[in-house]
């Protein structure tokens, strides 16, 4: 498996141990999955993450989440549906849901998992090009509606009428003005924002009330994180609030290449745009570590590698 997969692997069972962990009063790393630990559960999340990479990491929306009512049997008993662990999950990622007049259990604590790790919002379809559509048939017949779930692979309106081919993708942005924060902590905040995974974290002098200096500090996540990176903005920094929204970005495909220089090779980056390469860019780490090995300042290394990528 791809890093990538690993990653999602772990932070989908992640959401399943955290909200076991406080249904039973433990910490995630001492819950024991009963079900969800069952072979079948584990394919369902692995096989679901590499299915996404293999579509090219896509956007993931999803329709508003509809469970049944009654009661179902768990490792501990009788409960409720929708189970514990099913509304613990979806409750922590603030997705609500709404019951049918379905006897039957809809929504899983593994398919709550994969919707609040990987859904972007909730709603219905608006201004959807759909390209190819996917069908999958339960085992078991329901009373009130069909046991299937479909899944739509398309663009936007917007995004279908655009001649180029660049990647989308949504992203949220998230914002705090402050004029009392020590500059170390400051710093301090930004190593581990990166650490936790942040797409960028930059701040920007500004003037404030009272004509105080001060800093925009910004973090650009992933919009299923942006949750856990404004409570990181409010324990971690003087923030008493954080302001949020949701941008979308238009981004050249990249593709990573190693050039052959006079001195050694070096990896480059390259952003294409309609199959031509119009940006190039060689990668810090492999440029330093090359002029180190041979002596020379890393300036000569930067110009060497671009003059060799196919530009």
């Amino acid at each position: 498996m791809s890093d990538w997969v690993k990653e999602k692997t772990i932070a989908v069972f992640q959401r399943i141990a955290v909200a076991e962990g406080k249904i039973h009063g433990l910490p995630p790393e001492q819950v024991h999955f009963h079900e969800v630990g069952a072979v079948d559960s584990i394919v369902d999340i692995v096989g679901g993450c590499i299915a996404l990479e293999m579509l090219g990491k896509p956007r993931v929306l999803a329709g508003t989440v509809v469970e049944g009512f009654g009661w179902i049997n768990c490792a501990h008993g009788r409960f409720p549906i929708p189970a514990p662990a099913t509304l613990q999950i979806l409750g922590a990622r603030g997705i609500g849901v709404t019951q049918c007049e379905e006897p039957q259990e809809l929504v899983t604590p593994t398919g709550a998992a994969m919707l609040a790790e990987f859904a972007e919002s909730f709603g219905p379809m608006q201004g959807l090009v759909a390209e190819k559509v996917g069908f999958g048939l339960g085992t078991r017949d329901n009373k009130t509606r069909p046991n299937v779930l479909r899944a739509i692979l398309g663009q936007s309106s917007t995004e279908a009428a655009s001649v180029n081919d660049w990647e989308t993708d949504t992203i949220a942005v998230l914002e705090t003005n402050l004029d009392d924060i020590n500059a170390e902590l400051l710093g301090h905040f930004v190593e581990k924002a990166f650490s936790a995974g942040a797409l960028d974290v930059f701040h920007t002098p500004i003037q404030m009330k009272k004509n105080r200096p001060g800093v925009l500090l910004t973090i650009l996540c992933a919009a299923t994180e942006a949750d856990r990176f404004a409570e990181l903005m409010l324990r971690e920094t003087s923030a008493f609030g954080v302001r949020r929204s949701i941008a979308e970005r238009r981004k050249l495909r990249r593709e990573f290449v190693t050039v052959k220089t006079t001195y050694g090779e070096v990896t480059v980056k390259l952003g294409k745009l309609n199959g031509k390469v119009v940006q190039a860019a060689p990668e810090y780490e492999s440029c330093k570590k090359l002029a180190e090995e041979q002596g020379i300042s890393l300036k000569q290394v930067y110009e060497a590698a671009l003059k060799h990528a196919q530009i």
